[in-house]
């Protein structure tokens, strides 16, 4: 079919890049713009422009949030038939459920508290399984006042789930066209260099002056070039972040005794109760808990303030609170966890060093999702996602110039169909956002 190994990775180049360029387009533009999701939230909801607080007092402000949280109606009314055991009984009124987990969300880009409590399904299917109906809210953490939670966070509720599942969320189909998409990208990097082997001449090379086709292919190959680690190392991680419950769910099929048991074994080891025990309990200062964690983190050097807390088995003996250090510091998703038993106050556990290969993943991981504080790399995020747009928008002016002249009388439609599509995918997207 090919005479020469360049032409066929041509072809794959050329066809792969053509097929499914067009969702990459909507990948880089929306990644770009979700770098700064939080920033752009505050933007489109005022009531939320103040200075980022570190986390409240528990005592004092989380908790009458939290006692006012309500299980979310549309999460009763899709999950609760699917978790509710019918044969003990009628289901739970949605306003009765007991709240059994609390959590607590905040960062240094995003000055407002994400709030949410998990409520127990009474009479469930499954014992073993997830039975819990969501509530969520956010609050003002200067005084504990809930924000309307009907108000569109278009930065990380519209444009960030856009750059990762195409807000298609049907079978999680969205989610397999960015994998596929990301995977087709890194076998256009691959064979882009193949064809490219003058890739340091193409580097310097731009010549705006030229014909289109000809301005548009420099310019494809520098852009390309400029931020070729950038590009290859995004798509790889990208599919990592969602490989292991997505694309290759081992552990919730074919591990899920081994799981479960695991679970059993790990509460067993670390001290923090898999259950509930049946027996009430008092809740202790979580104050004097989130102190006590601040006070050994910084006996570590490695001081910092609580980023996310979490009450499980509330009102229970076998209750524990987990406190998480901020972690804006540094580029691996790492949270040093302490848990405290939550009718005392007593250190249950503090989460060891990740293992090198933990380590490694949440390095990669925090990497791709920039949770950090460092706006110099923040915008150089910007910078590669914007110079990944140019280049896939070079590479259909390319494609639609090469052959325009030579299909033009041709009768065929395909050519049209290209055109009208990346025109529709680039400025029409443009123009929209």
């Amino acid at each position: 079919m090919f005479s020469t190994f360049k032409q066929s990775m041509t072809w794959v180049h050329t066809w792969f890049g053509l097929v499914l360029g067009y969702v990459l387009m909507i990948a880089f533009f929306f990644g770009s713009l979700s770098v700064f999701d939080r920033e752009i939230d505050r933007w489109s909801i005022p009531e939320t422009r103040f200075d980022p607080q570190p986390m409240p007092s528990f005592d004092r402000i989380l908790l009458p949030v939290f006692q006012g949280l309500e299980p979310d109606q549309d999460d009763y009314d899709n999950n609760m038939p699917l978790l509710h055991d019918e044969s003990r009984g009628p289901m739970t009124p949605r306003l009765e459920l007991p709240a059994d987990d609390y959590w607590a969300y905040t960062t240094h880009r995003d000055p407002v508290l994400s709030m949410g409590a998990g409520f127990r399904v009474p009479y469930p299917k499954d014992p073993g399984a997830h039975n819990h109906i969501e509530g969520f809210t956010m609050a003002d953490p200067r005084n504990g006042n809930t924000l309307p939670d009907d108000q569109l966070k278009i930065g990380s509720q519209f444009f960030y789930p856009l750059h990762y599942s195409l807000n298609i969320h049907w079978k999680n189909l969205g989610y397999w066209i960015i994998a596929l998409s990301a995977m087709v990208m890194m076998a256009a990097l691959v064979t882009g260099v193949i064809i490219h082997r003058k890739i340091f001449r193409e580097f310097f090379t731009f010549r705006p002056w030229k014909r289109t086709q000809r301005s548009a292919l420099d310019l494809h190959n520098m852009t390309g070039v400029v931020a070729l680690p950038f590009h290859f190392f995004f798509a790889f991680t990208g599919l990592l972040i969602f490989a292991g419950w997505l694309y290759f769910p081992v552990s919730s099929s074919l591990l899920m005794p081994l799981h479960e048991h695991h679970e059993v074994v790990e509460a067993q080891h670390t001290g923090l109760p898999h259950e509930r025990s049946g027996q009430s309990a008092p809740l202790a200062s979580v104050d004097a808990m989130m102190e006590e964690a601040k006070r050994r983190w910084a006996a570590r050097d490695m001081a910092g303030e609580v980023g996310f807390l979490m009450l499980h088995h509330l009102g229970d003996a076998n209750s524990y609170v987990s406190i998480y250090r901020a972690g804006s510091d540094r580029v691996a998703l790492v949270g040093e966890g302490i848990h405290f038993k939550a009718s005392t106050g007593e250190v249950l556990h503090e989460d060891p060093p990740p293992s090198p290969i933990s380590g490694l993943n949440e390095f990669l991981t925090g990497l791709h999702l920039q949770h950090f504080e460092h706006w110099l790399l923040r915008w150089l995020y910007v910078f590669g996602g914007l110079l990944g747009c140019i280049c896939i928008a070079t590479g259909f002016i390319f494609f639609i110039e090469k052959r325009k002249t030579r299909l033009a009388n041709s009768g065929q439609p395909g050519l049209r169909i290209v055109d009208a599509l990346a025109v529709s995918s680039i400025t029409g997207m443009l123009i929209a956002t």
